[in-house]
């Protein structure tokens, strides 16, 4: 379903208004159509008590599809924050005593970079496997290790600038994991099913109702086509209308470029 979760967020409400709608008027037609004349008074009869069980379903069905979503796309974005600040604590680590800062500066600033320009929406983001990003990461693993590595720098240093490197890519790492999670499908289903039922409850109770009178319903199959593109909406955080927010990690990038970080604290 990563077609459907990745459109814009236009198209996402346009198509869920649209099938609700549609679903409402088919509804309406349906019943009169299908149900013998000698029957049609009975349908108010059961369609009524039947409302409130089938609102309530489809308010706790999504509530609960709803809540998950956007907890999950509060997780995301917990998980860029952990990796801004891992890169901020290897550009302070950079600048202990007799740690040569610049070549780590230069080889962290080119990976945030790159991995903000090309693994950051889309198929790059779930995949890891840009050659770019790639290439980064090594130059950065490199840079890091080489120094921590040099006598004058230390074992307490050195293992400080390695623990941070860590840092960063295994945030890096944790954020891949994220973006590769596909909407649960069982979720949309069981969604779809219950907001069908609902507007067919609805038209059911207005089939023998005029157009205007009818009109009513509207409302209530907007809700449920409205949910149905919230939920598509909320699922893809790095492929869909709501894109993680990268602002954490362009911060740690501008500060790299002013000299920040060679400032001091």
């Amino acid at each position: 379903m990563n077609w459907l979760t990745s459109l814009p967020a236009v198209a996402l409400v346009v198509g869920g208004l649209f099938f609700a709608l549609l679903a409402t008027a088919v509804a309406r037609v349906g019943v009169r159509a299908l149900v013998p004349a000698g029957e049609r008074d009975h349908v108010p009869q059961i369609a009524m008590p039947l409302m409130s069980s089938l609102g309530a379903a489809f308010a706790i069905f999504a509530a609960l599809s709803l809540a998950s979503e956007a907890g999950y796309l509060r997780a995301a974005e917990a998980l860029v924050s952990d990796e801004a600040a891992a890169s901020s604590r290897l550009a302070w680590a950079a600048t202990s005593p007799r740690v040569q800062s610049e070549p780590i500066h230069q080889a962290l600033l080119n990976y945030l970079r790159t991995t903000r320009a090309r693994e950051w929406e889309g198929a790059a983001a779930a995949s890891g496997d840009d050659a770019a990003t790639a290439r980064a990461i090594a130059r950065l693993e490199r840079t890091v290790r080489t120094e921590a590595a040099r006598p004058e720098v230390g074992t307490t240093t050195g293992t400080e600038l390695v623990v941070s490197l860590d840092g960063v890519t295994s945030s890096r790492r944790a954020r891949i994991a994220a973006a590769s999670r596909d909407v649960p499908v069982l979720y949309v289903i069981t969604l779809v099913v219950s907001g069908l039922a609902l507007i067919v409850n609805a038209g059911a109770l207005v089939f023998r109702s005029s157009l205007r009178t009818s009109l009513l319903v509207v409302g209530l199959g907007s809700v449920v086509g409205l949910s149905l593109a919230l939920l598509l909406a909320l699922t893809a955080a790095w492929s869909g209308p709501f894109i993680v927010s990268g602002h954490p990690l362009d911060a740690i990038v501008t500060d790299l470029r002013s000299g920040f970080f060679n400032s001091g604290p």
